[in-house]
């Protein structure tokens, strides 16, 4: 079994910073990649920003330049930097690992970024 667990987010004003982490731990096997979406108030969950196991990396339209998704030292270990928040940044963020055993979400975590 596979546990992810996050952590980072909270009430932020435009132009600030924050810092996700994500940890997945258990039976993680390999060749997978680690994902961070995002669900506004009202609207469907959405792909921001995800790392492959080979270290190459997507991000959405709306995030690039922006954040950074990079990968800890820890094993399994993935963070999502993200600099000159905007109000429509707003909503849960959540972490998806993808393996050999399926997907696996985070509980998710808040963040608020007030104008």
């Amino acid at each position: 079994q596979v546990q992810v667990v996050e952590s980072g987010g909270g009430l932020v004003q435009a132009g600030d910073s924050l810092r996700h982490s994500c940890v997945a731990s258990g039976r993680t096997g390999s060749g997978h990649h680690i994902g961070w979406f995002r669900q506004a108030p009202g609207k469907q969950r959405e792909l921001a920003a995800l790392i492959n196991c080979d270290g190459s990396t997507h991000y959405a339209d709306s995030v690039k330049g922006r954040f950074t998704i990079s990968r800890g030292n820890a094993k399994h270990t993935v963070y999502l930097q993200m600099h000159n928040l905007k109000p429509e940044d707003t909503g849960v963020y959540y972490c998806e690992f993808v393996g050999p055993v399926g997907t696996v979400w985070g509980q998710g975590t808040q963040v608020t970024v007030s104008s």
